[in-house]
């Protein structure tokens, strides 16, 4: 694969992919209506998205992030410390390099089992995900780089810790395109914004627009305040995307207004203007998305069976949303764990109790269902936070006086599965008590660097000039854990 930058043919002013079908008679917009009414060729447009050769075999072609945005606590989860036990109440002594490695050690107060032939341990808050413990990779000396929320966000968003940089998702689909031309290559789910952070966590920065991720609430649904579609019938309900369509208009109606939309901006813009070719991209597909989107997001599509296995609530509609955009050929789907940061437990880390069981079933779900559609062993599913938590104290003074914990950078924990990932393994381990990553520390950079090959592409490689300088999810270091896979 050649380096992914910005002197690609579009960019070096030669014929654009505008240019060529208006020197053909037949307008953009033309074009896309045409497909629609023919039953559109797929190989046409996938072309059009820019799809990209490996730069080595592919173990995954479609990855599902699920992110536990807040910070999880790993010592309560994923990462078992007998030693809280034995040291509970006493102050942490040992190496104390940084400042947030001291105070008051606190055992945890979930119990831990062991589940599965890899007798992986795992607490109480996880009974769903821990009967696919033999399924699961877990990579245990996690690190970054800040403490906190914003720029650790980013940093496991866009391997940078301010914003301006492209998410993940957008240089995956910048470099391997979209299997469905009638589909975002990137999807992101959440019940409301995560953090205070939003977009920029899905943001494209200077890539093409068209590679930005689609954001779709997966908040209850609600009846629509224009009522009913007839008098007695039931209560219109809100769609997932309620801005695909214009309820007012006609198929016609809408045609002719993605027509009008797409001459006026080839009549305003130089066909050569790269920006304008993304923007006419994007409209393209969001034009497509009219005839597959409704029904992909519509899971009542679903057996009875199926959305029991998922439970109830948003973040089991996300999961089992993600597994239908996977299967139709979406390259990357990300599900936040919900609004704000609802791992962020600083007055009493209990509170991690309520959240996992928001998560437990459907994460474990999602699994379950990938294998039993035949795309685990093509979908690589990663589970993290953006930090851990300290197995200290905090005691939360707006908690009743209750124990919580802090944010941890050092250490924590995050599992995959799926795409040429091995099963029931550990990799790396935090020290005696979970403070920091000692054996095999992982940077994001290597996580990223590590996704990346799993899904065919060399992160050395896959730059985008920009302001004079070739720019790279792993910025200059990244380095890919061979060690567990498959």
């Amino acid at each position: 694969m050649n380096d992914r930058n910005a002197t690609t043919e579009r960019q070096r002013g030669q014929i654009s992919r505008r240019a060529a079908l208006r020197g053909a008679g037949m307008g953009f917009g033309m074009l896309a209506l045409a497909r629609l009414a023919r039953g559109a060729s797929q190989e046409d447009a996938l072309a059009s998205q820019g799809q990209r050769p490996f730069d080595h075999a592919p173990k995954a072609k479609a990855v599902i992030f699920l992110m536990m945005n807040g910070g999880l606590s790993h010592v309560d989860s994923f990462d078992h410390k007998p030693a809280l036990d034995k040291y509970h109440g006493k102050e942490a002594t040992s190496d104390v390099r940084l400042e947030r490695r001291r105070g008051t050690i606190m055992r945890s107060p979930f119990e831990f089992k062991r589940y599965g032939e890899c007798g992986a341990a795992i607490s109480e808050l996880f009974p769903h995900v821990g009967k696919h413990a033999d399924r699961l990779c877990f990579m245990k000396s996690m690190h970054t780089d800040v403490p906190n929320h914003e720029p650790s966000l980013l940093m496991m968003n866009t391997g940078h810790g301010q914003i301006g940089r492209p998410s993940l998702g957008s240089w995956l689909t910048y470099g391997l395109g979209s299997e469905n031309a009638n589909l975002p290559g990137y999807v992101v789910l959440s019940p409301g914004l995560p953090t205070t952070v939003g977009p920029p966590l899905w943001n494209n920065a200077f890539l093409p627009t068209n590679y930005q991720g689609t954001f779709v609430s997966t908040k209850a649904e609600r009846p629509d305040p224009r009522g009913t579609t007839s008098k007695g019938a039931a209560p219109r309900r809100r769609s997932a995307l309620p801005f695909l369509t214009d309820p007012r208009s006609t198929d016609s109606e809408s045609r002719r207004q993605h027509e009008l939309r797409v001459r006026l901006e080839g009549a305003r813009a130089d066909a050569g203007d790269p920006v304008l070719e993304s923007r006419i991209r994007s409209m393209e597909v969001a034009f497509r998305m009219q005839t597959e989107a409704p029904e992909v997001f519509d899971i009542s599509k679903e057996t009875e069976a199926t959305r029991q296995l998922y439970g109830e609530g948003s973040m089991a509609r996300s999961c089992l949303t993600a597994v239908r955009l996977v299967e139709r050929g979406v390259r990357m789907v990300q599900v936040y764990a919900g609004d704000g940061d609802p791992w962020d437990h600083h007055g009493d880390i209990g509170e991690h109790r309520n959240t996992a069981r928001y998560c437990d079933q459907a994460y474990a779900a999602l699994i379950a269902d990938l294998e039993s559609r035949g795309l685990l062993d093509s979908t690589l599913v990663v589970c993290t936070s953006e930090f851990g938590r300290t197995p200290t104290v905090e005691i939360g003074a707006d908690a009743g006086g209750q124990f919580g914990r802090d944010h941890n950078p050092y250490g924590f924990t995050a599992w995959l599965a799926g795409g040429g990932i091995t099963g029931g393994t550990s990799y790396g381990s935090t020290d005696e008590l979970g403070f920091a990553a000692v054996e095999n520390p992982v940077h994001v950079h290597d996580l990223h660097a590590t996704m990346l090959h799993l899904m065919g592409i060399d992160h050395t490689r896959h730059t985008y000039r920009h302001s004079g300088r070739d720019f790279r999810l792993t910025d200059v270091s990244g380095r890919v854990i061979h060690d567990i896979f498959s």
